[in-house]
């Protein structure tokens, strides 16, 4: 029971509330979200189960598509809907035509600061932390990628935004930025992550699950095996005795090595594609990650997994 789940997210649980209960109802100690979703969000959760859990630094990177309803006319301290209001209300709200123009200037590649009550550590803190016990800081801006943002709805006071971004975005911070370009001051009233990579929130399995999931775990499409994993990457098939001295950390040779998918929207993490291999053992379970040496063809592992 090794893989990834994909859940859609409600709204009220946390992101670690979900890999508690999972932990809880799979009865696997090794379980873990990839990416958190603000308690209020809903959407796409990555949970990772068992020794799936190490893939984390390989999915973290990955691009994220979010659908948010904002709220004009006030911002909040937590820049979403369940904050405080800060300012003055307006009730004068901008064109269709002054948005689509403000929103030209976050597209592309742009500096964003984190919310003050997010996750983001500063001086080794949780933003939230700090502001919580009313010390809040302002971080740094981070670069951040905004590769994809339409209006597709605009009845004041909300409008609606699909977002296609770089991990490390905060949908939050985006509208609260938004409204203060426009004027008339925003945050967000709902959220809903749509995307992680290749994964899509249609194939997630709906929150709260059954009680029988462990069960039922390898017919579910939301479930995504070990060995199925990290597609884009090169395969190698090993004989058993090659399997044995790569789990014993050795470097082997394979002439058995095919192509990965190839995805271009899929980042290396910042290893070359080319060199990054999964090596499978002669029963087809996953053995190790490794990397494959352009001159000498040898497949050197950087993670191995134990027997089954």
């Amino acid at each position: 029971m090794d893989g990834l789940l994909l859940i859609d997210k409600p709204s009220g649980p946390t992101s670690h509330d979900i890999a508690a209960g999972l932990r809880r109802d799979l009865g696997r100690a090794r379980t873990g979200h990839f990416g958190t979703l603000d308690p209020l969000a809903t959407g796409l959760l990555i949970v990772a189960v068992g020794h799936a859990t190490r893939l984390n630094q390989f999915y973290a990177g990955r691009d994220k598509s979010y659908r948010t309803t904002a709220r004009l006319g006030f911002a909040t301290d937590t820049y979403d809907a369940e904050g405080t209001p800060t300012g003055t209300p307006s009730g004068s709200f901008p064109s269709r035509a002054a948005i689509e123009i403000a929103l030209d200037a976050f597209r592309g590649e742009i500096d964003q600061v984190p919310p003050p009550y997010s996750a983001k550590k500063y001086g080794g803190t949780p933003l939230y932390r700090r502001a919580r016990a009313g010390s809040p800081v302002t971080p740094l801006p981070v670069r951040i990628a905004v590769h994809e943002l339409r209006l597709t709805g605009y009845e004041p006071p909300e409008l609606d935004l699909e977002i296609r971004c770089s991990t490390g975005t905060y949908i939050r911070s985006l509208v609260h930025d938004l409204g203060a370009a426009i004027g008339c001051g925003a945050h967000v009233a709902a959220l809903r992550r749509t995307a992680i990579g290749e994964f899509r929130v249609a194939r997630a399995l709906a929150w709260p699950v059954s009680s029988g999931l462990a069960a039922d775990l390898g017919s579910l499409a939301a479930w995504i095996p070990l060995a199925e994993l990290l597609p884009e990457w090169m395969r190698a098939d090993l004989d058993e005795a090659g399997a044995r001295a790569i789990r014993d950390g050795q470097s082997v040779a394979s002439d058995r090595v095919a192509a990965g998918s190839g995805n271009p929207d899929i980042p290396a993490s910042g290893i070359e594609r080319e060199a990054l291999v999964r090596v499978f053992g002669p029963d087809g379970g996953l053995v190790a990650l490794a990397r494959r040496s352009p001159d000498s063809g040898l497949l050197a592992p950087f993670l191995v997994f134990p027997a089954a």
